[in-house]
């Protein structure tokens, strides 16, 4: 599988343009909106949400509620749709593309900074909630969810946060979604903890608000049920981690990846960082064939093969660039000082984020499980 996607943030819509997709299978379009519509939620939004009702029609590759092999045209309408009569854009914001894509294209920065907005990847979830159906078939599963936003973990000890690891890496798929569903920024708190953490981000997100500032954080995505096999040691392009990286790294202010241990096996020395293996003969018809082991640092990955325990990727987002109180910056015809433009933005879109990651992270799976079994 792979695919396309066009439009532009004020355009007439967005489309997803899937190839490859099996024939005969039954898709669910209201799980497609369901995903589009957890894309546009969680606290710290701006206004754009309120006037958008993201759902999805399926213009091409569907025959009686059954895909035919075809390519599958996924279409989301935009209720804000005036890019032709929106003002040019006199100040380049710093973070953002707007200068340098200006000047490769030697373009003005409005049709740059349209199809460069985030609003793009409506697109992606809407490719990837139809992955994901694909997946489900397969027992796979992918779970994205917010790890943490700004400094929330900056009052936390060491330990407190090597505990909560622990506790993240003892849920099952079912508990995983069942309290990331509840939530409102989609992060992943036991019931006696959920409330206390959530009034301490809105509190951080307010503060942020009112100083005209954004904010970022850490997203985690996990894909449960993977075998042993996807991707490939035999070239670059095909190992699995790579792809993984090169896929979630393309979402917009996403500014660094990593898989299970991460940057963190630069600080433990190797007999603490490889996970031992093991074998249980009761589990030899497994999908696992017995293998099995008593960690995952390797979060699920070897040498650009999937070991069959279950994938962990985290990434960070930045700030967006988008803020009330705008930084410096040059006006883009008169070359003078000047504030940089600002337009209707988020505060905080983490948990849209991570609807995003967790969607991309599933087209880069089926991808890969679709070469496996080629």
């Amino acid at each position: 599988m792979n695919y396309k996607t066009a439009g532009e943030s004020h355009g007439k819509g967005l489309l997803a343009f899937v190839e490859n997709f099996p024939a005969g299978f039954a898709i669910d379009i209201s799980a497609i909106d369901s995903e589009l519509r957890r894309r546009q939620g969680g606290y710290g939004r701006g206004g754009r949400q309120s006037i958008e009702s993201d759902s999805v029609e399926i213009l091409t590759g569907i025959w009686q509620g059954k895909t035919t092999g075809s390519p599958i045209t996924l279409w989301i309408k935009n209720a804000d749709s005036r890019i032709d009569s929106t003002p040019e854009i006199a100040n380049p914001r710093p973070g953002h593309v707007d200068l340098a894509g200006a000047i490769k294209f030697n373009l003005p920065i409005r049709p740059i900074m349209e199809r460069a907005s985030a609003r793009e990847t409506a697109s992606r979830v809407a490719a990837g909630a139809l992955a994901k159906q694909y997946l489900a078939s397969k027992g796979i599963t992918i779970v994205g969810f917010v790890r943490n936003i700004g400094d929330s973990e900056s009052d936390l000890t060491i330990e407190q946060i090597q505990n909560y690891n622990r506790e993240i890496d003892s849920l099952d798929v079912n508990e995983l979604l069942r309290r990331r569903n509840r939530s409102e920024f989609y992060i992943v708190r036991s019931d006696s903890e959920l409330a206390e953490w959530e009034s301490k981000l809105k509190k951080l997100i307010n503060e942020i608000s009112e100083a005209g500032d954004s904010v970022g954080g850490l997203i985690e995505a996990r894909a449960f049920g993977t075998p042993i096999g996807l991707g490939s040691h035999t070239q670059w392009d095909q190992k699995l981690d790579g792809n993984i990286a090169k896929s979630i790294m393309s979402i917009q202010a996403i500014k660094g990846v990593e898989i299970g241990l991460g940057f963190n096996v630069t600080k433990i020395r190797g007999s603490k960082v490889h996970d031992p293996i093991e074998y249980d003969s009761s589990k030899e018809n497994s999908a696992n064939r017995g293998f099995i082991r008593r960690t995952n640092n390797a979060g699920g990955i070897e040498g650009g093969i999937s070991n069959g325990q279950t994938i962990v990727v985290r990434c960070a987002m930045k700030p967006i660039p988008t803020m009330r109180k705008p930084l410096d910056s040059i006006n883009w015809k008169t070359k003078k000082p000047q504030q940089a433009t600002y337009e209707r933005s988020d505060v905080c879109a983490v948990p849209a984020a991570s609807v995003v990651v967790e969607n991309v992270l599933a087209t880069t799976i089926m991808n890969a499980f679709q070469m496996q079994n080629e």
